[in-house]
Order: C-alpha cells, then structure tokens, then sequence
C-alpha cells in the first residue's frame, strides 16, 4: 500500500464518487464467478476440454469496471475471438456479444438471488464520515442493477446521486475507461471534476479518473493486488476505507486494543473538567446480554438500581433500537430520558412524547412490510417479526444455518419494494426503518437539545454494544466518550474505551457514581 495514508481535506475536495461493485458492496466476486461461468462454458464449447479459462487477470485487465458488452469484446479481443455483435431479440446460447452479454447478467442476478447483497462495513462508515465532513457522494457503476443492489444492500439513501448502467444507456455515456460517467455524477452533484475525488477499485476507473482531471484519485485493493491500479494512476491506493481519512476526521480505533474503561474511570471523570458529565446507555447487550428471543432481554434488579442511583443525581439517558413503550416498560423508570426506534420518538423524564416528524409518513407503510416479510419469512423455522412505532425487526438469531442466506435474500427482495423504508443490520437482526438521515448519534444530539443542554459544559459518555451505537460515538468524537461493550461488534471502532461485557458494565456504573458523587461533595 502507499507509505502515506490519502487524506480527503474538504477545503480542496466537495465530493466524492465511489464505485459500487468492489468498493461499496461485496459483489465484485459476484461479478467475476458470473463472467467466468459464461465465459468458461462459451470457450469450452468453442475450444474443448483443451481450452484456457477465464482468470482472475482477465477479469481484471478486460472486464472489471467496463458496460457488459464492452466487457465481452475486449475479452474476445484479447483471445482472438470476433463475434458479431447481434440484436436484443438473440437466443441466450447465441454466438453474439449481446447474447454472452444477457448470459452474464443472468448468471450474475442468479448468484445474488443465492449468495445476497451486502455492503463492506469500512465503505459505510467513510461515507458516513463523508457526509458528516458536509461532503457530496454519488455511486457510480456500469451495472445496469446497480439500484436493486445498492437498496438490496440498505445504503442506497446514502448518495445524493447514482450514474449507473442504466443512466449511461440512456444519455450515451462511453464506459470507463472514458471518464464519462464520473463526469455526469459530478455534474448531477453541482462540482467541478478539480474539486472532486475518485475511489475505484479497477485499473479502468483509475484511468477514467485520471483522464477526467478529478482532484484526487483513490484506489482500493481489498485483495492486495496494487501494482496495477498504482500503475494506472491512483495517488494512493489503500487495502480498506479506514484508511482514506479527511481532514479534522479522526480515525477509528481496534476494538480490541482499546483502553479498560473500568481501569480508567479517574480518567474519564477527570477528562469531564468543569463540564458536567451526562450518561447515555444501549439496551440490548449493554444493560442486558443478548438472548435467543428480544422478549427475554429482562432487566435484572441490581442493573435497574444502578441506573436509578445515577438518574437519581445525575443525567441518564437510555438510547435503544426497540420500540419506546416497550422500552420504557422493560426499564421500570421514569427519570430519565427514553429514545426508542433508534431515536425517532423520545419521552422526557416528565412523561412529554416527541416524535419525528418525517418518519411518521414512512411508518404508515410497516404494516404492509409486515404482512409482505410474514408470507416470505413464515415457512423458515426460527424467524420472529418484531413490530415497532417506527420499524419492524426481522429477528434470526434462532435460524439454523443453512436457512440465513434465505433470510437474507428474503429481506433483499422484500427491500426493493418499500423505498420510504431503510434496512439496518445488527447482531442477528435485519430491522426496516424510515429512509431518512436519522440514526442514535442524531437522537443524542436531540435529547441534549430537547434537555437544553450546550455543548460546551457537556460531557456526553455513551455506552453500547452494536454496529447502530457506532453512530452515536462518531456523533460525539471530539467532545465526548463513546464505550464499546464486548468484542462482537465492529473491530473498527469510533469508540474510546472498552468493557468486556454487561457485567462489566454494572461495575462501571458502580463506579461512575461513586465518582461522581465524590465530585459534588468535594465542589
């Protein structure tokens, strides 16, 4: 990888386009096994038993980041082959690029039907850091699915733009390595190429990029491979977006080699200063350990009165992804702040409700969501519907093995058709929530609003477990404390320190009060 690691600085870069197959979604493989499938049968049929195979380097020399047919031809190109190009109306096993072209879709649309989507964990949370720097992001792909598979994947509301195989058909883009489609995203976006980066994982994006005048060139080689897209231009090139930082953004840490929070409370206390100290907490795995079924995640005794002795004294705010009767209900409190649904509805420690305004449109479509996952999801042992004020949850962690890509095709599929709604992944859970840029970090900074506190006589310190807390540690980097319970949740982590698990945690609120009762005593 390159010595020095690429850094986005927002007062030269407005936007970033990244591609889609390789770089935000797990799907590149996807498409080579797909080409490979067709190619392989095309030439044995051709050559015989005798024939040389498609690789691994073909894919990345002749097709990777190229239209379907441009694909086709540059690969028949470089074995000699000349096939006519041929009309929409070709048998599939047709000796036409257009017929070996729809080949490959199918065979691709197959193994996704199969295998599912997902989106790579390091491209989600550098998008998500993108936009937070106030940063324009588009995707970008030559595939003509890259819709069905970027809503397939949950993250298609992240971008403000996507050029997609589609779009170039329609206003007769040329396919990379022209930099035609990087063009028509910047254009859609408002910016000038100068002041725009790339983020590509083939050599032909590299080159479009760079043909393109685009301020800055990024490649990603999640398979080590560098030489190339180093060769073809790229300014630097990185195994993993957590390695492509923008200015004034910090990195994210190893989960596992984060300091002990409970051999750090003095620390943690003391980095408070004159600030006052306000205490935000996760449910599930945080206050609780993750059980088989959501209704047995019971607040045991012990936990509750440590959470009522710090509400007692001092701010204490419960932040969770179920819904807020239940929450409320589970926690047996009432002096403290409640955000359920992942924050979209908020209760006072006075009883006041606040709702979001705009989730309320998009929660009108759950009930029909519900009966749609009901009849998709019903004939696999072990899933269990959750239904909330402002989402539904797709539970599987009692689903055997072998039946969780059937979950996950099922939640896909089922996604395509509700576009108000987002799907969030957690341990075990799929949940559908409102498309809408609302997360717990925003909910935090709702609640200190709503309480009308300032940032600057603010400590917030937030403690949980899952990929969704991750949010709110991003939301408070620079002026708060965020602690990560247990090791199953992201190994790149925004949070600062660690607790094994929830027994940890109740030592560390524990100690928290002691501590923070010996300040007011002492002031």
């Amino acid at each position: 990888m390159s010595a020095a690691a690429p850094v986005l600085d927002p007062s030269r870069i407005d936007a970033v386009i990244l591609d889609m197959d390789g770089v935000l979604t797990d799907t590149a493989r996807t498409h080579e096994a797909a080409w490979k499938t067709v190619f392989d049968a095309f030439l044995e049929a051709r050559d015989g038993r005798g024939f040389a195979p498609f690789t691994t380097a073909d894919y990345r020399r002749h097709v990777d980041g190229k239209p379907r047919l441009d694909g086709v031809r540059d690969f028949l190109a470089s074995r000699g082959i000349d096939l006519p190009l041929g009309g929409s109306d070709d048998a599939p096993d047709a000796p036409t690029i257009r017929a070996l072209g729809r080949r490959k879709n199918q065979a691709f649309l197959d193994r996704v039907a199969r295998e599912g989507v997902s989106a790579f964990a390091d491209a989600v949370a550098f998008v998500d850091r993108a936009r937070r720097a106030d940063l324009k992001v588009a995707a970008i792909s030559a595939s003509r699915n890259a819709e069905a598979v970027l809503t397939a994947a949950g993250i298609r509301p992240l971008f403000q733009v996507l050029v997609d195989g589609t779009v170039a058909t329609a206003e007769g883009l040329a396919g990379k390595p022209a930099p035609d489609v990087f063009l028509a995203a910047v254009e859609a976006l408002g910016v000038p190429a100068s002041r725009a980066a790339i983020v590509e994982d083939a050599v032909a994006g590299i080159e479009a990029g760079c043909r393109g005048g685009f301020g800055l060139v990024v490649g990603v080689a999640r398979d080590g491979e560098t030489a190339g897209l180093a060769a073809a231009g790229a300014a630097s090139v990185v195994a993993s977006l957590d390695h492509l930082h923008i200015k004034g953004d910090r990195p994210l840490r190893d989960r596992a080699a984060l300091p002990d929070a409970l051999a750090s409370i003095d620390a943690i206390v003391a980095l408070a200063g004159d600030r006052v100290l306000h205490l935000f907490l996760d449910y599930d795995g945080t206050l609780t350990p993750i059980v088989e079924r959501p209704e047995d995640a019971i607040l045991d005794e012990t936990m509750r009165q440590r959470v009522r002795q710090l509400a007692g004294r001092h701010f204490v705010a419960v932040i969770s992804g179920r819904g807020l009767g239940d929450l409320v209900e589970r926690v047996g409190l009432r002096n403290l702040f409640f955000a359920g649904s992942h924050g979209f509805e908020l209760r006072h420690p006075d009883g006041r409700l606040e709702e979001h305004d705009e989730a309320q449109a998009a929660a009108t479509r759950l009930g029909e969501l519900g009966k749609a996952l009901a009849q998709r999801l019903g004939p696999i042992a072990g899933v269990q519907l959750e239904r909330k004020r402002f989402g539904l949850a797709v539970h599987y962690r009692r689903v055997g093995d072998a039946a969780t890509g059937d979950v996950e095709r099922a939640i896909r599929d089922t996604a395509a058709a509700f576009p108000e709604l987002t799907v969030k992944a957690g341990k075990k859970v799929f949940e559908f929530v409102p498309a809408l840029d609302w997360d717990k970090g925003k909910a935090l900074s709702w609640i200190l609003d709503s309480a009308g506190r300032t940032r600057e006589r603010t400590l917030p310190v937030y403690i949980g477990d899952d990929v969704t807390d991750e949010d709110a540690f991003r939301a408070i980097e620079g002026w708060g404390i965020g602690i990560a319970v247990g090791q199953d949740g992201p190994q790149s982590t925004a949070a600062h320190y660690r607790l094994a698990d929830v027994a940890a945690v109740g030592h560390f609120l524990d100690r928290l009060a002691e501590r923070l009762d010996g300040r007011k005593r002492s002031a």
